[in-house]
């Protein structure tokens, strides 16, 4: 795969779709690559096959509350301060960085990390979308521990973090961040290459790539949301998929609460009676509409601008937006018994079981075996 500063605009689109609401906020993620590869250049981007099998594999991500990031952009130094913290922990320095999520500002993150470094991006994540907790990744439902972790503020103090299970990592954490101001730069997961060719989910920069240019292109047409439902359904991952509602926001609670950005949006439907309501945690987790589950975690709900469909992060609902929401089904390698333990809805105190979208829809047609 190869990337251009001018693929980063329609890179960080996809990646906000992919998000579901969460991550954070793809136009600051933007800049900060952006600047980066202006200082250091753009980094080599690789697939996943090409890793060598002993080779070390970092992530490199943002966490806290994405509504922080907002009023407190990273200045990069914290980025590779929290690679270098680990690098020092296991006296190896890092050959790759990987995304732990495709989701939001944290598809950019590693650019930057990998542009300062010098090292190569690798093409794929630990999720295909974004979650709000360290334990919701495939490396920690197949095996890679989520420890030595470090974690730097703006200040560039840090902090390293060993657990026994990325539940109580995620803990530690959450609770660091706090202290630290809510939003910090992390490295965590530290692999090697075999191991995030069994662990990962493959090809998922280019995936958020095209699907930022499958909305640019409808755009011209005048219809990028059919545009973007078109390209989803070509694809192995998202294909089964829809438009879920269109409506405008009547109502909206979020708040910052234990570290994430919380809450509920309720929309109405412009010409009928129908109410949908979103309950989500940094990342939307289930959709209803009329008291009727239509679409819920693992699975992806992405809200976005009816006219653009531009994707709108839970930090940037407004009261009277008009949107649109799209049900997508998540990778397969999400809806294993394994996986749902650590992501499925009861993770997140949600009551009911998950439901596959296209169970809950009759008429979403099944992806195109297409190749990534």
């Amino acid at each position: 795969m190869k990337l251009a500063i001018e693929d980063l605009v329609d890179l960080a689109r996809g990646a906000a779709l992919l998000g579901t609401g969460g991550g954070g906020d793809p136009y600051i993620g933007r800049l900060m690559a952006q600047e980066a590869i202006r200082e250091c250049g753009m980094p080599e981007i690789v697939e996943l096959e090409d890793v060598p099998d002993d080779a070390q594999v970092f992530t490199s991500a943002m966490l806290g509350a994405p509504s922080v990031l907002i009023e407190k952009i990273a200045s990069g130094d914290d980025v590779e301060t929290s690679v270098r913290k680990l690098e020092e922990r296991l006296g190896r320095r890092a050959d790759f960085i990987t995304p732990i999520e495709i989701g939001g500002c944290n598809s950019m993150i590693p650019i930057v990390a990998a542009a300062r470094l010098g090292i190569p991006l690798v093409n794929a994540d630990g999720m295909g979308r974004a979650f709000p907790e360290l334990q919701m990744v495939t490396f920690n439902v197949y095996g890679v521990s989520a420890t030595p972790l470090a974690m730097v503020d703006e200040n560039l103090s840090s902090v390293v973090i060993e657990t026994n299970n990325a539940k109580a990592a995620e803990d530690f954490a959450r609770v660091n961040a706090v202290q630290m101001g809510l939003s910090v730069m992390i490295s965590c997961y530290p692999m090697l290459g075999h191991e995030l060719k069994k662990t990962g989910v493959p090809g998922t920069l280019t995936m958020a790539l095209n699907i930022g240019r499958a909305i640019a292109e409808g755009r011209k047409s005048g219809n990028p949301a059919e545009s973007l439902i078109a390209f989803l359904k070509t694809n192995p991952y998202y294909g089964r998929c829809k438009i879920l509602f269109a409506g405008k926001i009547t109502d909206l609670r979020r708040d910052t609460s234990r570290g994430f950005t919380i809450g509920e949006c309720t929309l109405q439907a412009i010409d009928a009676q129908d109410v949908m309501k979103i309950t989500f945690q940094n990342e939307n987790l289930v959709a209803k509409v009329n008291g009727r589950t239509v679409a819920i975690v693992p699975d992806l709900i992405c809200i976005m601008d009816s006219e653009t469909a531009e994707p709108i992060t839970t930090e940037a609902l407004k009261y009277g937006q008009r949107v649109s929401v799209v049900g997508m089904s998540a990778a397969p390698v999400m809806r294993t018994p394994e996986a749902l333990s650590v992501f499925g809805p009861s993770c997140f105190g949600l009551k009911e079981e998950f439901t596959p979208i296209e169970i809950l829809h009759a008429d979403i047609a099944e992806a195109e075996d297409v190749k990534i």
